[in-house]
């Protein structure tokens, strides 16, 4: 055998062998713009598979490429540095997003652990800790967590996880969509349950709000998206994706949902399908196959962005639809 092994350390060799598979396994789950008072975002916030919110410049990203070397060309992908870090949850963090704007905004999170937490998001930018000491610095002002559930004989469930969220800050709202098959609307000002809308028959995978009309649509693990009536807490409309019934069991969850701006129409991801649905007729109006699994959707102007895969990678795509860059989340 070759080196010296006298000095040879088994615990730290171990702890780098499992950071290294931890970041080849990372996921990231959801990202958001950062606000920005111009209305040209540069920062990009990640919810990823660890737990962790991170933030990252996107100038900072791109400066980092190679010259002379366009992004494709480029064969070991840039592991970046965040700019900001944050142990957000226990368990893998789902989900990300702003309430309110500029300095006054909260920045918002959900995962596994069945808590939403939110940060001032002025604080998180501001911080002068080092990187690699910020993961606890940041206290969160707003700490929610889901009500356990009593079976027989006054046993209680586990705390059902939080797997997307959305919001509505002139209401005072945030809405979440749990593991116990059911959405939540949470006051902001008293940090309670305010309504529940129960009717799906599985676990929710995602949820927007649709605040022009005070409703919310979530879409499930039981093949359906619906339309909630926020005032009564009732479903007022069911959307089914797969018209095809044989299908079921096969491409049957709904994973992802978006609103275009005008929240006239609604984009589904279910499995490999991509499904448009115009709300005020309540018709799909068209049906698209991709390559991968669909697990985030986005509107642009009239254009449908959707995003398949897995792994620890972040792909920054221009207005113009040009690519920016491809770079790979760190951990700390």
């Amino acid at each position: 055998m070759c080196g010296d092994s006298t000095n040879w350390d088994e615990d730290a060799y171990r702890k780098s062998i499992l950071k290294e598979r931890e970041i080849l396994t990372r996921t990231v789950f959801r990202t958001v713009w950062g606000p920005s008072k111009d209305g040209s975002p540069d920062t990009i916030v990640i919810a990823s598979s660890d737990g962790s919110i991170t933030s990252y410049s996107i100038p900072s990203c791109i400066s980092k490429l190679p010259l002379g070397l366009s992004n494709s060309k480029v064969q070991q992908l840039l592991g970046i540095e965040p700019d900001g870090f944050l142990h957000g949850h226990d368990g893998p963090a789902y989900d990300v997003k702003f309430y309110g704007g500029n300095e006054d905004a909260l920045l918002l999170s959900c995962g596994d652990d069945g808590r939403i937490c939110g940060w001032r998001w002025k604080e998180f930018t501001e911080s002068k800790v080092p990187i690699n000491l910020q993961g606890n610095h940041v206290k969160p002002v707003l700490d929610l967590v889901n009500h356990q559930h009593k079976g027989p004989w006054g046993a209680l469930s586990p705390v059902p996880e939080n797997n997307a969220i959305a919001v509505d800050p002139q209401g005072g709202a945030i809405f979440s969509a749990a593991g116990d098959s059911c959405a939540y609307c949470w006051d902001v000002e008293s940090s309670r349950i305010k309504m529940v809308f129960k009717g799906h028959s599985d676990y929710l995978h995602c949820i927007v709000a649709r605040n022009s009309t005070n409703q919310i649509v979530t879409g499930s693990e039981d093949g359906t998206a619906r339309i909630w009536d926020c005032k009564s807490g009732k479903c007022i409309k069911v959307i089914d994706p797969v018209k095809d019934k044989q299908l079921k069991g096969v491409i049957s969850c709904v994973s992802c949902i978006t609103l275009d701006a005008s929240e006239s129409w609604l984009a589904c991801g279910s499995g490999q399908n991509l499904s448009v649905w115009n709300l005020p007729t309540s018709e799909c109006v068209s049906t698209i196959s991709s390559h991968s699994p669909i697990q985030d959707v986005v509107f642009d102007n009239n254009q449908v962005i959707s995003v398949g895969g897995y792994g620890g990678l972040v792909d920054v795509i221009s207005q113009f639809g040009s690519h920016l860059c491809t770079f790979c989340c760190q951990g700390l």
